[in-house]
């Protein structure tokens, strides 16, 4: 039986390249990446060594993304993706989030292929989310709090790059009752394991993590400073398995938009985090205290999975313990060639 062929954008990236060597032995990967973001030249020697094909172009070039061959499938994890960033770089955040996913949907409608398409948590709105916790201690309210799902509030101030995620969906939609393309969205919450080269606004868990190896401080930010804001975390290869999963089932089971996370199976506050660090690391270190709070933080989000797990039968195997982990793992055996990077 020929395999199907797959164009994964942002293909250098922490989530593309694990997608990509995860899934090369079924199917036929090629990737697309303009090596802009640190670590993807890191990343694009392990698809080399893979003997997965990369397009150096930015996504938003329209007339390169038309020449490309013909796929059977495009998986989107191409964006910019640090929320910050959406505040300083409105252009570039616009032209890779949602006009680079506007040309990849005309290139779904020319092969007539089918598109996954990587959207994010934070499409939804920022007050609706702050008005869920009302006391500094949100670790002892954490069985109290509703989990997040696909019918929650996306109304109101989100960021700039969750507009351009969720006007991204909204466009997605409206293709396929267009041109009958069969799609399938997930709003993921933090992912993170090996292979990410993190930073405060993204990819946390890893810099943290890197901290830690090299004893370098760091501050808890916003909310006071007590580093008790909470986030569910999904390690990278739970992922890699729902998408999977998605793929084979694609033609009975699609135009679907579900919630993705690690939900309670995996959370953690930045303090709970700290003490994990501390124990696989064995290096404690000092943690300072910024009180500011940017207007696109959130102080809580766990996702509620009871939809995609009902539709696939998955659910996280890995807990934040797992995560942790296996990114020491990873930035142990590799420290200094990841030097660089961080």
């Amino acid at each position: 039986m020929k395999k199907i062929k797959i164009l994964i954008t942002g293909g250098c990236g922490f989530i593309g390249t694990n997608l990509a060597i995860y899934l090369k032995k079924k199917f036929r990967i090629e990737c697309l990446d303009n090596l802009s973001r640190k670590g993807s030249r890191y990343n694009l020697n392990l698809l080399k060594y893979h003997k997965i094909k990369n397009f150096n172009f930015d996504i938003a070039n329209y007339k390169k993304v038309l020449q490309l061959p013909k796929y059977d499938l495009i998986i989107d994890c191409c964006a910019e993706a640090a929320v910050e960033v959406s505040k300083t770089e409105i252009d570039r955040v616009i032209n890779t989030n949602l006009l680079g996913t506007i040309n990849l949907l005309k290139k779904v409608k020319k092969d007539r292929a089918k598109i996954i398409f990587l959207s994010s948590s934070r499409v939804y709105s920022i007050s609706k989310l702050n008005k869920l916790i009302k006391s500094k201690n949100i670790d002892k309210e954490i069985d109290l709090k509703k989990l997040i799902n696909e019918k929650d509030d996306t109304s109101g101030a989100k960021s700039i790059y969750g507009l351009t995620k969720l006007s991204s969906e909204m466009f997605i939609e409206e293709f396929s009752y267009a041109f009958n393309i069969k799609y399938i969205i997930n709003r993921c919450g933090v992912i993170s394991g090996p292979l990410q080269f993190g930073k405060q606004d993204q990819g946390f868990i890893s810099l943290w993590v890197w901290k830690h190896i090299n004893k370098s401080k760091l501050n808890y930010i916003g909310y006071g400073g007590h580093g008790n804001q909470i986030r569910d975390v999904l390690h990278i290869d739970d992922l890699c398995r729902l998408i999977l999963l998605q793929i084979k089932k694609i033609n009975k089971i699609n135009n679907k938009k579900f919630t993705v996370g690690g939900s309670k199976k995996s959370y953690t506050s930045l303090v709970k985090l700290t003490k994990i660090c501390e124990k696989i690391t064995k290096n404690k270190i000092k943690i300072g205290r910024n009180k500011t709070t940017s207007i696109y933080d959130i102080p809580y989000f766990i996702t509620d999975n009871k939809l995609v797990k009902k539709t696939y039968g998955w659910s996280p195997n890995k807990n934040i313990y797992d995560v942790v982990r296996d990114t020491y793992i990873w930035i142990s055996k590799n420290k200094k060639k990841l030097i660089k990077f961080f």
